[in-house]
């Protein structure tokens, strides 16, 4: 990043090293509830900072929803939890217009959507059409409600959980829905000493209970614009549309990534790269981010399915395939 792209940044944080100090003050407050998950905290904190949304899909009582109000109560911005259920409509999310006797006018009421952090909590116990109700504003970043159109607040994000879809009692998301989600991320269980240590900070008070925030909305927008400015070169882009089109092509998958995954992908590998203090993007970043950005988004074949190739396995064998640009900044 260029001393001219960073003056140009017109913010609380302005350099590559404000964003380092901002994350690390984010990333260290989030660690005191989520022990020994410290890739999961950062990628987290790279797809806010990406301006995407995360889905934490994994089984029960791994940390998923600690995550989500970890991350959303370290930035001092509007928070809203939705508890998805089966009897959750739309308007429930979107929000609705009622009629006011006094004015004999309708009157808006925002729903939940309506802050800069949303967490969605087991978002696929609702029905598709429920869960259909995020799209506009997750790709939009606007809500419209009987023709009238409601823009959202900056930063936005949705921090979405949910149980594998072969739990009982829940729905898999549609194909549009799942493509809005930036990243896919599983927590994975903990190992014994992050377990213990889970005992023992858990054990008689919720750590979340005194969790305060250490960032600002204002604070995020500067650190997305320093982001943003992050370089890709144009090498680099053209194998993030090689990885992307590879899927396409794939003899195992029935659905490839869309061209929304291209730019995911670009995007989350520009955080990445800021968060390790780089102004520049590597081939590593896009490698890594390839399973987490693109997995979620493919369908395998009957055949695939059939001898368990899952989309994650898919993923890594064209990662190892695409031949990676042999330059790695531009002159």
């Amino acid at each position: 990043m260029t001393h001219s792209a960073l003056e140009n940044v017109d913010d609380t944080a302005t350099t590559l090293d404000g964003l380092l100090q901002a994350a690390g003050r984010i990333i260290s407050n989030i660690e005191r509830v989520i022990e020994g998950k410290s890739e999961a905290v950062r990628l987290a904190l790279a797809v806010m900072l990406a301006e995407g949304h995360l889905l934490i899909e994994d089984v029960p009582g791994v940390g998923k929803t600690k995550l989500a109000k970890a991350l959303a109560r370290s930035i001092d911005c509007s928070v809203r939890r939705i508890q998805f259920t089966p009897d959750l409509l739309p308007s429930d999310v979107t929000g609705v217009s009622v009629y006011n006797q006094e004015t004999r006018d309708f009157e808006f009421k925002p729903g939940a959507v309506f802050a800069n952090l949303v967490v969605g909590d087991e978002i696929n116990r609702a029905s598709p059409k429920t869960q259909s109700a995020l799209l506009e504003c997750m790709e939009e970043r606007q809500v419209t409600v009987d023709g009238v159109t409601y823009e959202l607040q900056s930063p936005f994000m949705v921090i979405a959980t949910q149980n594998p879809i072969e739990m009982e009692g829940t729905y898999p998301l549609p194909e549009a829905q799942r493509d809005r989600f930036t990243v896919r991320l599983a927590m994975g269980y903990p190992d014994a000493a992050a377990e213990l240590e889970m005992i023992d900070a858990h054990g008689r008070t919720d750590p979340l209970d005194d969790l305060k925030p250490v960032s600002d909305a204002q604070e995020i927008r500067g650190l997305v614009a320093i982001t943003q400015a992050v370089h890709v070169s144009d090498a680099l882009r053209r194998y993030a549309i090689d990885l992307v089109t590879a899927t396409r092509q794939s003899a195992d998958l029935r659905l490839g990534a869309s061209p929304r995954a291209t730019l995911h992908l670009v995007r989350t590998a520009r955080a990445v790269a800021a968060l390790d203090g780089r102004d520049y993007v590597l081939p590593d970043d896009l490698q890594d981010l390839a399973g987490p950005v693109l997995a979620h988004r493919l369908l395998p074949t009957a055949d695939a399915q059939i001898a368990r190739r899952s989309p994650e396995s898919v993923v890594r064998d064209i990662v190892a395939r695409i031949p990676v640009p042999a330059g790695r900044r531009e002159p």
